[in-house]
């Protein structure tokens, strides 16, 4: 077998077959007839292998030829692959987009990013990642994230920051738990003789918790460990309002309206960062747009009713 066949041999051999003869392929390539017949009969002697029955009016394939085809419509697709590879990366689409995204960032507008992502850049690796306050800013000031999404006490300076839109956050108990029997404005007192759950920076050189009220408190750095924890009765906390809308529902979980808190003081602006250094691609700059629009679309909150006094809640 000779391996000088080419690209455009087996470009020919995959159009034959989705046209379904020699004839109806020569019109899809702009081509005579005379010539498809040539390269498929060169492509046969260069392989060593009959790949087309020519004993009935309109060849088929033979099994050599099924075979050689799969093979070939791969390789044919990887080259349409890096053909677009390359011509993006003249154009100047990024190779790479990294996200980096706060844990109270919406799961569902994070799935429906990505899923966009890939069919609008199928040659562009995406990486994501989840953390806690500043450590979003951390990764991206360290270059480990090209953009990250952020809430207000985790930003750092020397970053450029874009509010997204508004996560309403609400302090909840079990429906088993003490506290939920109790009616209206509560005490700071009334938290006295219970565990509150709070999420955490990892590292102690972090942002300070925040809104905290009971003398004791759980500390986790996971929220869908301290949303289990809620539930389970261990203790009370602020969860995002789009996180635990079904529990709410379920009456797994009931609201508290501690006294100390004005009603909307645990509303929080999550914010795009990245460093001002970085210049936005095409693949970055559709990611910035979306974002947006996925957020506003999940949370219900466009960015110009967020209030931007929101503090941190644990």
């Amino acid at each position: 077998m000779s391996d000088s066949f080419t690209l455009e041999q087996l470009r020919t051999f995959v159009a034959v077959n989705e046209a379904g003869n020699f004839s109806a392929a020569a019109r899809k390539l702009e081509r005579v007839q005379s010539a498809v017949s040539t390269t498929m009969a060169n492509l046969e002697q260069q392989l060593g292998l009959t790949l087309w029955d020519r004993s009935t009016r309109i060849a088929t394939l033979t099994e050599h030829g099924r075979v050689i085809l799969a093979a070939a419509s791969r390789v044919v697709g990887e080259a349409e692959t890096l053909r677009r590879t390359a011509a993006d990366l003249v154009g100047g689409v990024e190779a790479r987009v990294a996200l980096c995204v706060d844990a109270l960032f919406p799961v569902a507008a994070l799935v429906e990013l990505a899923l966009e992502f890939a069919r609008a850049f199928p040659q562009v690796d995406l990486h994501v990642d989840t953390e806690t306050l500043s450590a979003v800013s951390e990764r991206v000031l360290g270059g480990t994230a090209t953009l990250g999404v952020v809430s207000p006490l985790g930003v750092r300076p020397g970053l450029e920051r874009r509010a997204l839109a508004s996560v309403r956050m609400i302090a909840v108990v079990a429906a088993g738990h003490p506290l939920a029997k109790r009616k209206g404005a509560l005490d700071t007192s009334a938290f006295n003789d219970f565990v509150q759950i709070v999420l955490s920076e990892r590292q102690d050189s972090g942002v300070p918790d925040q809104a905290v009220l009971s003398p004791r408190t759980w500390r986790t750095t996971d929220l869908h460990t301290k949303r289990a924890l809620i539930v389970g009765g261990a203790g009370w906390g602020n969860l995002p309002h789009h996180f635990i809308a079904d529990d709410l529902a379920r009456k797994r979980l009931v609201t508290l309206r501690p006294a100390a808190w004005a009603e909307d003081e645990h509303t929080l602006v999550l914010s795009l960062v990245h460093r001002r250094d970085l210049v936005l691609g095409p693949a970055h700059r559709w990611l910035v747009s979306r974002l947006e629009a996925l957020c506003e679309q999940e949370l219900g909150q466009p960015r110009r009713k967020a209030s931007r006094r929101g503090r941190s809640s644990a």
